[in-house]
């Protein structure tokens, strides 16, 4: 603009070195036997709900550290025709405004069974360490809390889940978080659920991100994919 309106007698962004910074790590998805070894491995740890919601519903990490109980429905309607499945509601991160990623991301997840049983689990050892917190313990309404209430920092969650991938037999290195969202999309896809109802579930305005990013294995609706978790990973025994 300065060079067009002759304030400038050349253009010296030319002239600039560009950085060409590093190559991010590229996600992966955990295979079928993979997910359910670390589905196991985690069933009696602190971290067994967390990573349950993040491999059977797909939510971001950011999302469910910062899932309140009052966005939870754990009983849902099994009485009215349709039947309305147990869900939480996604509305929140815990990204510097609040908000979820985009407005596309706030939606309503059935949840299958499973994600079920290890929220109501969940919830009455929390009860148990909010009494054995006493006065120390910060009531936000957290679903994944600290053990005096407060927000989960991602470095701990992180820790926490290499722990339960090195007890599933993998190397914990290779695998970060955000990759159970990966591997919840390549579970869907590979179990003949529609990627148009994949890319709803992960909150995306379109399928082009879920096939390009998120899509690593090729082979409807949000209560479909809640049905076909219960098929792929039925109730531990």
């Amino acid at each position: 603009m300065a060079q067009a309106r002759d304030k400038v007698k050349r253009n010296v962004v030319p002239l600039c070195e560009v950085p060409t910074g590093q190559a991010g790590r590229p996600s992966k998805a955990l295979t079928l036997d993979q997910v359910a070894a670390v589905l196991d491995a985690s069933e009696n740890t602190p971290m067994y709900a967390y990573i349950v919601l993040s491999l059977l519903i797909g939510a971001r990490t950011e999302e469910l550290r910062a899932l309140t109980w009052e966005h939870v429905d754990l009983e849902g309607k099994p009485d009215t025709d349709p039947i309305v499945l147990p869900s939480i509601s996604v509305w929140r991160s815990v990204r510097q405004d609040g908000d979820t990623k985009t407005r596309k991301s706030r939606r309503t997840l059935a949840m299958p069974t499973r994600c079920v049983d290890a929220l109501k689990a969940h919830r009455v050892h929390q009860d148990a360490r909010r009494e054995l917190a006493g006065k120390r313990w910060q009531e936000h309404g957290l679903v994944f809390a600290s053990q005096v209430g407060t927000e989960l920092d991602s470095h701990n969650v992180r820790r926490a889940f290499r722990r339960v991938v090195k007890a599933a037999g993998l190397n914990p290195k290779d695998w970060t978080p955000r990759e159970m969202r990966h591997s919840f999309v390549s579970v869907l896809s590979a179990s003949g659920v529609r990627i148009e109802d994949i890319a709803r579930l992960v909150g995306h305005s379109g399928t082009a991100v879920t096939e390009a990013v998120y899509r690593h294995q090729i082979v409807p609706v949000m209560v479909e994919a809640a049905t076909a978790m219960d098929r792929i990973f039925p109730k531990a025994s």
